[in-house]
Parts: C-alpha cells; structure tokens; sequence
C-alpha cells in the first residue's frame, strides 16, 4: 500500500499518577468513508494491492425460522446478501439485502467485478413486460428492463414466487470490485419502486403469495470483522414472516414508522459519552431519519455530525487526534494487540417510542464505530470511522445495526431493536438499550418543518401540472367561442379576461 504521509501521535492518559503514552500512526490513503454515503453495492477500503477494499415457526408449515438463521453472508464494508434461486431451469445469485430501496434487480449482463449473471433468455418462465427502468443513487447506477420470472429461496419460506424484476443491462459505479453478489433485494414500500410504485416490491409478492405475517427481521453480524479480510464473511439473518428470539437477548423496543417509503422514524437526541449535544431535534430529522441495511455506515446532516466529532474530541483520550480520521482520508493505526476502543465513547440515539409520550435509547459501543479495515506488515492494526456526514438525512445503517437485531413490523407500521446475540466479546455485548423515558423538553413532533420527501413533491408537481393543463384548456375554450352581440356593441364586463388579452 502506498503511503502519503505518516503522522506519529502521542496518545497520553492518566491512570493513578502515572502517564502512559501509546503511538498512534495516521495514514493518508485511497479509503475514504464519506463515499459510503447511501451506497447499496458498499465499497471495500482499497488493500495494498489496489483489490476492492428458541424455535419459532409457523403452524402452517409456510416458515420456519430456524431454517433462516445464518441465510446471510457479508459483513457492512462488502454488504449482505443472500442466495436465491432466479428462473426456469434455475439460476443461482447472491442478492444484496437493502431495506433503503424496494426493487428487485439482478445482473443480466457480463460484468468485470461480477462472477456470472443472470441469463434470462435460459429462463423459460421470464417474461419481459417491455418496460424501461433506471435507478441512480448517490454513487451508482444502473438501467435495464422489467419483467417477472419465478425465483425460490433455499433458506427462505418454503415454495416458488412470481416476482417483478429488473434486468440490469447496463451500470455505472454500482459492482464493485471485492463484492460477491450480483443483484440488489430492495425491502423498503412501494413508494419507493421504480419506474412508479405499480411495480410490485419482492417482499410486498411474498407476503401475498405465500401467507407469511407482512414482517421481516434482520441480524448482521459483522462487527469487528476487517473490511479486507479474506476469510469467509461473518454472515447474518433475514428472518422472513416475523421473529426468531434466539438471535437477540432481552426485549424489543419498537418505534413507529412515521411514513411507509423508508422505513422513516424519528430521532429525538443523541448523546455522545452520555453528554447531550443539545441540538433541537428537528436537526436529526433533517430531512429524513431512516434505518437502512444497505448504508454501510451511521450518516448524519452536517450539523449533527460536526457537533458528534467535537464531542468525541473532548470526550476522546486521544490528543490532537487528526481530522483526517474523522474525514474519513486517513485511518489511525495502532500496534498490533493494542486496542484502540477503550479511547473512544459510547453514542446513543434516542427514538420515539410507539407511546408517543416516551422514548428509548439505543447505544453503541466504540467496537461498533471504530472499525477495523486492515494491517500493515503484521504490526499496525488500521482502522477507519464508522460514522459521515450526510446532505440528505440521518441514516441508521450498518455501523449501528450489527449490534442490534432490528424488527421490520410492516404490519403494525413500526420498527424494533433488541440488542442482537452475534455482536460480542467475550460475552460483552456491543450494543446497549435502555428505557422507557419521558419525552419532556423535547418537540412533539421532532419532524415538522422537514422538506417534503420526493415522492410527495411528484404528486403536487403533477397535480400542479394538472391544473395548469385544465387551465389552458378553458382560456382555449373562450377564445374560439363566438362573442355574442350585445346592444351597446362593447366588450361587457363578462367578457373581461379576452378583454384584458388582446388590449
């Protein structure tokens, strides 16, 4: 790996009347985490050689959980996926687990960072529906064209599904190198689907074609795995059709979902070492406030992540650490064995509980944040923050959901975290979530004055549209009607709008 600059810091701090010092190295290279962004394919950090960075089942015999559990391969730097089974004869695919968009979309063509691809013209069941579609993201995109095909799920509910896909024929920053899947499982509403919300979502298909309870979980167990590692990924589970309480301990916190597009909630505070930023509240929600699988990292509005980093800062027993890290264009490295966890803090979010007068915190542990990336010659362990600025909303992704197992409650329109089974040491969880406390001090409504969301804005465009098309019609209409004679042989006052057009 080729280094740009080495920074060598003191990290100094007072145990008794002693002074310890532990070299840090800063080093300016290619990752740079604010690129995650709302990344579905999730970049690898760049190596040194330019690579890509209790049972619980359905009566009915439809689900088995326990069939599920570990039906995810990955980890948050190369995304989670799944195995599926795609046409006639099948095909098989690892499918990216995304609850931030609602399309189901695989590769249908060569690609250079892809292994194989969906060939629909070997599926005798595909049937194009002769329509376009495009999705672009922050980074990335890709088009292709829609259609249906049958598509079974190994370690999913039992039988075959008729779904809507989307054949990507052409993409732009969306495979990248060191990924292992080769399409896209978009879990969010209808609202958010492509080309418009007729297309019908994979998980909206399944729940009506199979009978399972509209709900989803997932555990993502990734936290400490290095984003360079070549060792086979840690894995997770989509639990689909409820919930399987062998993978979290303790109870569920569910929060409401404010408006079925993302899964939008609402965040009431953040503290940082237990301290309290002290922002409104409204800050956190600006825009959205939304829990998304296939956002690698926590994401939050400008203002939120500044006042986070000076907290750190001051909270943090490292001195003059560098911006660079927090930047993400540098990773702090330590010597090997030494952990860089115990300098950092605990954050916590505060989210609205489904009785609207409380809330809940969920906190994560540095482990979770700090996250390692790489080594450099056997003796530094290299790390990278887990945690960017955003110019579109808050964004609870993977950096906070490995240490909880999070409950997708379609049905009841709400979403639950409990602290998941898969993020520890040594019996020590990652993760922590306490409550219930009183909302006092804080809005009632942490999200009003927001920007409309997109989806809202088209309806009032085409509303507008609408109107202004009706509009013209009638002003069309008047002025091909022949003017009725009156005595006087004027324009009468009835006539006042053709009067003021031709003067």
């Amino acid at each position: 790996m080729r280094l740009y600059g080495l920074l060598l810091l003191s990290l100094s701090f007072w145990t008794s009347h002693s002074v310890f010092k532990i070299p840090l190295k800063m080093f300016a290279g290619k990752f740079n985490a604010s690129v995650q962004l709302d990344l579905r394919p999730l970049r690898r950090y760049q190596s040194a050689v330019e690579s890509g960075l209790s049972l619980a089942s359905d009566p009915a015999g439809i689900v088995d959980f326990l069939d599920m559990i570990n039906n995810l391969k990955g980890d948050s730097g190369r995304g989670y996926y799944m195995q599926m089974v795609i046409g006639t004869p099948g095909q098989t695919l690892n499918i990216l687990v995304d609850t931030g968009s609602s399309n189901f979309a695989v590769a249908a063509a060569a690609h250079p960072y892809i292994t194989h691809y969906f060939n629909k013209a070997l599926s005798s069941t595909y049937q194009s529906s002769g329509r376009g579609v495009a999705v672009k993201y922050t980074q990335g995109e890709w088009e292709g064209e829609l259609g249906t095909d049958r598509i079974t799920i190994p370690q999913g509910p039992s039988g075959t599904i008729t779904i809507n896909i989307a054949a990507i024929l052409t993409s732009e920053g969306f495979f990248l190198p060191g990924i292992n899947w080769q399409g896209i499982l978009g879990l969010a509403y209808p609202l958010l689907a492509r080309p418009d919300p007729s297309v019908e979502p994979f998980f909206n298909s399944v729940v009506r074609q199979t009978g399972i309870p509209d709900v989803f979980s997932l555990q993502m167990c990734g936290a400490g795995v290095s984003a360079s590692s070549t060792a086979d990924p840690a894995g997770g589970s989509l639990i689909m059709g409820g919930v399987e309480p062998t993978l979290h301990r303790g109870s569920v916190w569910y929060t409401p979902v404010l408006e079925e597009w993302y899964y939008q909630v609402e965040v009431l505070k953040l503290e940082v070492g237990a301290q309290n930023l002290n922002l409104d509240c409204k800050e956190y929600n600006s825009d959205k406030a939304i829990v998304d699988s296939g956002t690698t990292l926590l994401r939050l509005p400008g203002n939120v992540f500044s006042a986070v980093v000076e907290a750190i800062m001051q909270t943090s027993l490292i001195e003059d650490f560098s911006v660079g890290f927090f930047d993400g264009t540098k990773l702090a490295c330590w010597m090997r064995g030494e952990s860089p966890w115990r300098f950092f803090p605990k954050i916590s979010i505060y989210l609205r509980a489904t009785n609207t007068s409380q809330s809940f915190r969920i906190t994560i542990l540095p482990q979770l944040y700090v996250q390692p990336v790489t080594d450099i010659d056997g003796t530094l362990d290299c790390f990278r923050f887990g945690i960017s600025p955003s110019a579109n909303g808050l964004v609870i992704g993977a950096t906070v959901m490995e240490g909880f197992y999070v409950i997708f409650d379609r049905a009841q329109k709400r979403v639950g975290f409990a602290v998941s089974t898969c993020a520890e040491n040594g019996g020590v969880p990652f993760a922590e979530i306490a409550g219930p406390f009183l909302s006092e001090g804080v809005a009632s409504d942490c999200t009003s004055g927001v920007p409309l969301r997109e989806p809202v804005m088209w309806v009032i465009a085409y509303a507008l549209m609408g109107i202004c098309a009706l509009v013209l019609i009638v002003l069309l209409f008047l002025l091909i009607l022949p003017c009725r004679p009156h005595r006087d042989g004027e324009i009468t006052d009835e006539s006042s709008l053709v009067r003021h057009r031709i003067k």
